[in-house]
Order: structure tokens, then C-alpha cells, then sequence
């Protein structure tokens, strides 16, 4: 299947957010409403969360969900908006090669302009070698353009997650600029230093990694005006948006719980009316 002209466009769209003076920010979501409802609220690309989206249906992240029904939603999320979907595919949930690179033009096929794919070793709870995720870089580069699309690949690094395996700070910093400037040259566009919070090796990073950087929101970063002075180019949420839509939903079952809360039911702004214009927006 070839590409078409808007994917393309798509394509090349979500590579030109990575280039502004405001970070690209992401709040990732796990199914076709949500993402619906950030396009009504003017955000200019949808991105994903595994965790999300396996804890959604009841797994566990770590590519605990199958392979195909990630790919059904992650269609569905596609074919829910106008505007680019970058999907968080953990390691590719491949086992070889030749499977990566069928995962790949799937999620191609359903339309997906960008994917988060990451370094950790599921097997070893460790890291993957440099050279190893170089290589699968590389055939997701290729598997995209003999499918025409400039697919934006936002690698992930999980030095920051593994941190048991540098003998201190400084070796773990070198380590991740080593990886994103590897990935770079592998044809990655976006470098992901997951779960980093210190404000000076983010610095670093930003500084000697030839990519955009991804920084996760999670508690203990720095400020989002910090990282953008930084010149950090992307920021996401991870599953924290889950968490706040859960948080939200806890509270009011706390209150139910004791006959209270009406209030919040009849108070919500959100109808069922502005719920299907959502979706029927896209019908």
C-alpha cells in the first residue's frame, strides 16, 4: 500500500512541531476519544501511551498487550483525527528482525507518522547494546521510506530507568549522549531520555545530542519554562494523564460512596451532546 499525500503531510508536520521556540507538548492518551477531544482543543499532534493503554485493558506495560490489539486501537485513534498520531510501540513488540519490521509497515498502514521505540531488554531488565538498537533504528528507517512516508522515530533511551548499571552520574550522562548521538546517526529524529530530572544534564543533552529532546513530566523535573529555556523540544505526560482522569474519577467515587457528589454530576460541563460531536466530527 503506498503512501498517500496526507499522510505524508502528516509526516512531515509532527517533524516540523520538534522545531518551534515552545516545546511540543503531549499530553498522551490511550483511545480515540481522547485523542478527539485534544484536536477540538487545539493540539497539533495526538501521541500514545503503552502504559495507558495496557493498564486501560486491564495488563500490565511491558508489551504484555498483543501486538494486534494495539494495532486496532491505535487505527482507531488514527482514524479519529485529521491531525498527526505519534504511537508509543515500546521495543516493537517484535522478537526478530524480519517481525519488527512487519510491526513496522502495520503501523503504517494504519496510519501512524511517528513512534516512540525504546532501548530497555526485557530479558535481561538491562539494556539492549548500542549497536543492537542502531541496527533496528536503521530497518525502521528503511521499512518507512520503501513505504514513502518520513515516519518520525523518537528514540528512547532507558538509561535513566537502569541507573543500577553506571558506577555513578557522570558515566550515566555520557552513556545517554553517547546512545542519542548513536541513534542520530542511525536516522533517529527525536532523542527521549526517559525519567531524567536533574536540570543540568538535561542541559548537557540538549547541548551535545544533534536531535530534539523529549522530556517526560513526571514529579521533580524542572519547570516547564526551565526546560524550554533549556531548549528542550518536546515534553510528554507518559501515563500521568490517565492518572489525573483516574484521580478525578476516585474522588467522585469517594463521594458517591457516601450518598454525596451530586453537585459534581450536575455541575459537569461535559454532555453526552459534546462527547458525540467529538467523535462525530470525524464521521
Amino acid at each position: 500500500m503506498s503512501a498517500s499525500s496526507a499522510q505524508i503531510e502528516k509526516a512531515e508536520q509532527l517533524r516540523a512541531l520538534h522545531q518551534g521556540k515552545q516545546p511540543l507538548l503531549l499530553p498522551n492518551i490511550w483511545e480515540p476519544l481522547g485523542a478527539a477531544l485534544l484536536e477540538n482543543l487545539g493540539y497539533k499532534a495526538i501521541a500514545t501511551s503503552s502504559s495507558a493503554m495496557a493498564l486501560t485493558n486491564g495488563l500490565l506495560d511491558g508489551e504484555n498487550m498483543d501486538f494486534s490489539k494495539v494495532l486496532f486501537q491505535l487505527k482507531n485513534i488514527a482514524d479519529a483525527v485529521s491531525i498527526p498520531v505519534t504511537a508509543d510501540i515500546e521495543k516493537g513488540y517484535a522478537d526478530s528482525d524480519e517481525e519488527l519490521d512487519r510491526h513496522i509497515e502495520a503501523l503504517l498502514d494504519a496510519g501512524i507518522v511517528g513512534i516512540n521505540i525504546e532501548d530497555g531488554d526485557k530479558k535481561t531488565k538491562g539494556l539492549v547494546s548500542t549497536d543492537k538498537q542502531c541496527n533496528r533504528i536503521k530497518r525502521i528507517k528503511q521499512v518507512a521510506k520503501n513505504k514513502g512516508i518520513p515516519l518520525v522515530i523518537n528514540a528512547r533511551t532507558d538509561t535513566y530507568i537502569h541507573g543500577h548499571l553506571f558506577a555513578n552520574p557522570t558515566v550515566q550522562l555520557q552513556e545517554t549522549i553517547h546512545r542519542g548521538n548513536a541513534y542520530q546517526e542511525s536516522g533517529a529524529d527525536c532523542f527521549f531520555p526517559i525519567l531524567i530530572k536533574d536540570e543540568n544534564a538535561i542541559k548537557s543533552i540538549v547541548e551535545q545530542v544533534k536531535l530534539p529532546v523529549n522530556i517526560m513530566a513526571i514529579a521533580g523535573i524542572p519547570s516547564f519554562e526551565k526546560l524550554t529555556a533549556a531548549g528542550v523540544k518536546r515534553i510528554s505526560l507518559g501515563s500521568s494523564f490517565l492518572k489525573i482522569a483516574i484521580q478525578a474519577m476516585r474522588q467522585e467515587a469517594l463521594l458517591l460512596k457516601e450518598y454525596a457528589g451530586q453537585d459534581f454530576i450536575d455541575n459537569n460541563t461535559i454532555t453526552s451532546a459534546y462527547l458525540e460531536s467529538l467523535i462525530a466530527k470525524g464521521r
